[in-house]
């Protein structure tokens, strides 16, 4: 419960700063997140294919 409280927190925090920042700022973070996310979860997927065939 206090973990879902801190990230409450986090993202108002980071909503707040996003109402500040121009919007091409916030769109290319917005980008590099979401590239991010994807690369994590190809090498998360590729990893269990690994693991889960020996």
């Amino acid at each position: 419960m206090l973990f879902l409280v801190a990230a409450l927190m986090l993202l108002g925090v980071a909503l707040g700063t996003v109402a500040h920042v121009p919007v091409g700022v916030s769109v290319a973070v917005a980008g590099f997140i979401g590239v991010w996310l994807v690369v994590f979860a190809v090498r998360e997927r590729h990893g269990r294919r690994r693991t889960t065939s020996h």
